[in-house]
């Protein structure tokens, strides 16, 4: 993976995807909206699994 690659990913993991879900919650819990909860229980997991996908990326190239 590319470093510009890597970056694109952790800003997105970092910062677009937690800010996406928050927005979301907030807006479906206001609105009733049906299944928040799960749409927010799914972009949580998907978030944290794109973390440790590149926390384990990062180690492994730093050991190179």
């Amino acid at each position: 993976m590319s470093n510009k690659v890597y970056d694109v990913l952790k800003y997105i993991t970092m910062i677009v995807l937690p800010a996406l879900t928050t927005l979301y919650g907030v807006i479906g819990t206001t609105l009733n909206i049906p299944m928040t909860q799960e749409v927010i229980t799914i972009a949580v997991a998907i978030t944290t699994c794109l973390g440790t996908c590149l926390g384990i990326s990062n180690i492994n190239y730093k050991k190179k």
